[in-house]
């Protein structure tokens, strides 16, 4: 008998029948022999209209109020869960972050998980009960309810199985598991049966959808067994899991395209110790997280600083710069919002040697033009024009995934 959590997204509980589509899982699973504690998510779309009624409530809503309101989504998803249950037999007991407790930090919209007390969830569970726990809520030790940020049951139910020392996380979401490519865009893209973290939280951080990277993060730390799976067939899905020796033998597990990219160019700045602070102290001060960064010496003592920071950032990032910009002797700011950041993973990278250099060839051979690269010991990543992305990654899928 093993113990399993099983995480459902929006759109697995997006309605009543849903839910009890859900309901029939869980059921199955308990049927098999195991124990199960669910994580459910709002109903699709439900978390986008109650922030849009924050909004409507005061033109900049508190964030504690916006929590406040945010985090009953879940709450309704839990006890729907519960009822239908019950209906059918099987005891079941819903739980807010602030019953089990999820104790979190008071960084409301973005908060942290600092403990889970887990303790209510093993009696429910010694009572043969199924414990829902509401998803992407937690709590503050002074009785704050706070919530995760987006994605945030994801880490909620990582976070539960961790905590309980559970023998898998079943990640239940509208895809089949993790892909080599996005489907949408590479045609012969293909399905991992298993998946390293560290893979994992890169294609989380570069653009891929399927796990939110703070979830990827709890499951690395605490060895959690991750199962991404398609809540509408019994498939088996993609395993993330502890890095294992013959993961090394693929040089690339995986391509991702992300659009949501602008570039920044601080031009004609003195090439001198301290200039680089003086520009990103002030972006990194207003919460601006800033991705790649390329720095070109001139000639003359000047130099160009380029860096690229999420799209909705872009203006506060410029606006920041051209408030500085005689301060730090700049000549010009410039942006630029058609690009796109497109990457190779891999944890054979590490021991094949010549991979960034076949990427490269094979982006000129389409006559792609390379704007900025960034590199780690898995990843390498590219910004090139927007409109070359999709060709951009099926040329590198087929090159190192679906090539001979």
């Amino acid at each position: 008998m093993a113990l399993i959590v099983q995480k459902y997204g929006g759109t697995s509980v997006a309605d009543i029948d849903r839910i009890r589509h859900v309901a029939d899982r869980v059921m199955r699973t308990r049927q098999a022999g195991h124990d199960v504690v669910v994580v459910p998510s709002a109903m699709a779309g439900e978390t986008n209209r109650l922030l849009g009624l924050a909004r409507q409530g005061a033109d900049v809503p508190s964030d504690r109020e916006s929590d406040v309101m945010a985090s009953t989504g879940e709450q309704v998803t839990a006890a729907l869960l519960a009822l239908v249950l019950d209906g059918r037999g099987v005891p079941a007991r819903s739980f807010l972050g602030f019953q089990v407790p999820i104790v979190t930090d008071a960084s409301f919209g973005r908060a942290r998980i600092r403990e889970i007390q887990a303790a209510a969830l093993r009696a429910a569970l010694d009572r043969h009960e199924v414990p829902i726990v509401a998803g992407f809520q937690g709590v503050t030790a002074d009785g704050q309810i706070t919530t995760l940020g987006r994605g945030g049951s994801d880490t909620t139910a990582v976070a539960v199985a961790a905590a309980l020392g559970a023998d898998a996380c079943e990640i239940y979401t509208d895809v089949d598991g993790v892909y080599t490519g996005d489907p949408r865009m590479v045609p012969g893209a293909r399905k991992l049966e298993r998946i390293a973290h560290d893979e994992m939280l890169e294609l989380a951080s570069l653009g891929a959808k399927v796990l939110h990277i703070r979830s990827v993060e709890f499951a690395k730390r605490y060895a959690v067994p991750l199962h991404v799976r398609s809540s509408f067939v019994d498939d088996e899905g993609t395993w993330v899991v502890k890095e294992e020796t013959s993961m090394e033998e693929i040089s690339v597990a995986g391509v991702t395209c992300d659009r949501d990219q602008a570039k920044v160019t601080v031009a004609g700045v003195p090439d001198r110790p301290g200039v680089a602070a003086m520009v990103f102290g002030p972006v990194a001060a207003s919460g601006i997280v800033v991705d790649m960064i390329i720095q070109n010496a001139s000639a003359d003592g000047t130099t160009d600083l380029t860096f690229t920071v999420p799209q909705a950032d872009h203006e506060k990032a410029r606006r920041i710069l051209e408030g500085i910009r005689t301060q730090i002797g700049a000549a010009e700011i410039r942006g630029d919002l058609d690009l796109a950041k497109v990457s190779i993973v891999g944890l054979g990278m590490r021991t094949h040697a010549g991979v960034a250099a076949r990427m490269f060839a094979c982006l000129a051979a389409e006559g792609i033009n390379v704007q900025m690269i960034s590199t780690s010991e898995i990843k390498i990543s590219v910004v090139v024009a927007a409109k070359y992305a999709e060709l951009a990654v099926r040329t590198l899928h087929d090159a190192f995934i679906t090539g001979p």
